[in-house]
């Protein structure tokens, strides 16, 4: 699972998703999906447009946590 962690720089930063939206230039609906985790994608233009302007790497934005695999139980 990809985590996004905008929530969280933005409240280290004490900043707010409309201020973002203002220094970004990107719409409150896509800040606000990524946000509340709520997005399945990004483009690269609105990675480098939030990093830019939060001063992070990509790395700081995201993070990968895997996902714990189920045991399948084979029929015999």
């Amino acid at each position: 699972m990809i985590k996004c962690n905008l929530s969280k720089i933005l409240g280290e930063k004490r900043m707010h998703i409309l201020e973002l939206k203002r220094l970004t230039g990107l719409s409150y609906t896509t800040l606000s999906r990524l946000y509340h985790e709520k997005t399945t994608r990004i483009d690269f233009d609105t990675m480098d447009a939030i990093c830019r302007v939060l001063e992070i790497q990509p790395g700081d934005l995201f993070e990968y946590i895997p996902e714990e695999k189920k045991e399948t139980k084979q029929r015999r």
